[in-house]
């Protein structure tokens, strides 16, 4: 009966020390509580899809790339497709560069809205420009859109062969661009023009 007792006792002190241990790199994997891409890395595991994805978007916006691997595990593991887009495009914030090809597949599909919002917040338009050249009408139609919102001087040459397509979305889609691009720098330099600088008592420099 002794033994038994023991046995039983030394059976629980192992089940707890296991716990505490698999509770100890949980926190290790997912960083610090406190600390916000900590908190949203942890709703990834909620039951509700609406809840992951806000959590991934919002691991994208952190660009909280110490949770990379844990949100690739999360990616491998989820069958939603809004949130599977939301989990790439984390990755991809996150410098995982391959899962923009997913994304900008996506673009041909109901959930284009969701991907276009998500390109529509680049800061630079370089990495769309290998798939303008690569993909079907409705897509280059997409991207040019996105194109028209984020492109700068250097995306004119890129959209220019565009607007003599034989497509006529593909074609309009291009100008569009391009005047609303051109709009854009014909007004940056009126935002930064200075005032003429002061001299003497109110007088205006030559």
């Amino acid at each position: 009966m002794k033994l038994l007792k023991q046995t039983l006792c030394l059976v629980s002190l192992l089940v707890l020390t296991i716990a505490i241990n698999a509770r100890a790199q949980s926190t290790d994997e997912s960083g610090n509580a406190d600390e916000p891409g900590a908190v949203a890395a942890k709703q990834l595991a909620s039951r509700d899809p609406l809840v992951r994805q806000h959590a991934a978007e919002e691991l994208a916006r952190l660009e909280a790339t110490d949770q990379r691997r844990l949100v690739e595990g999360y990616r491998l593991e989820e069958k939603n497709a809004r949130v599977k887009l939301a989990l790439e495009w984390a990755l991809y914030r996150m410098g995982k560069s391959e899962s923009l090809f997913p994304l900008v597949r996506a673009l041909d599909s109901t959930r284009s809205d969701q991907v276009t919002a998500y390109l529509n917040t680049l800061e630079k338009p370089d990495a769309l420009y290998f798939f303008l050249e690569r993909m079907n009408g409705n897509t280059q139609v997409k991207l040019l859109e996105t194109l028209a919102k984020i492109g700068d001087a250097g995306t004119l040459d890129k959209i220019k062969p565009y607007s003599e397509s034989f497509d006529p979305k593909i074609a309009e889609a291009a100008k569009k661009a391009a005047r609303e691009i051109e709009q854009r720098g014909e007004q940056t330099p009126a935002n930064t023009t200075t005032r003429p600088r002061q001299v003497g008592s109110g007088e205006s420099s030559p």
